[in-house]
């Protein structure tokens, strides 16, 4: 099985306080346990750097220039970089006019077209109702869904 991890995902992933950080790293390590292939794309990294570099005050998380870079090395260290290339534009061209997306929900349709252009099924995910629209051709999964997974089968064996 192949994962995207969601930038959302990345985000708390980076950020020590965030409550939700402890679910994402269990996910994304019960993953890891399970030999799944993990990937990001360059627009997770886009998506990543502007939220941290914000300002706290601007519901931002306040990094640095510098500390945003250093988390984006180590996530490219983690994970596969997928690149972009004109496929993912055409893709994303043909998902926003057949499920007639529009405002910020073309950013998720960005996210599903690469999916697509790279053979990625799943995606992990604090917004499973983002990718709704798309179960048809993805699945979409929240971090606790995966380690409550894992704790069941743990249970079994």
């Amino acid at each position: 099985m192949n994962w995207l991890l969601d930038s959302n995902i990345l985000v708390r992933m980076a950020y020590r306080n965030d409550p939700d950080r402890a679910v994402a790293d269990k996910a994304v390590s019960e993953l890891i346990v399970q030999k799944r292939n993990i990937y990001i794309v360059p627009q997770n990294l886009y998506e990543l750097w502007t939220v941290i570099t914000r300002p706290v005050t601007s519901n931002g998380y306040g990094f640095s220039t510098e500390e945003a870079e250093k988390e984006i090395d180590k996530l490219k260290s983690q994970f596969e970089l997928k690149p972009d290339d004109e496929t993912i534009y055409d893709n994303w061209e043909k998902l926003v006019r057949d499920y007639k997306v529009s405002g910020k929900a073309t950013h998720d349709a960005r996210l599903v077209a690469a999916m697509q252009t790279h053979g990625i099924d799943n995606i992990l995910t604090f917004n499973i109702a983002d990718f709704n629209r798309y179960s048809d051709m993805i699945n979409a999964s929240e971090p606790q869904d995966i380690v409550d997974q894992a704790a069941g089968s743990e249970l079994t064996e």
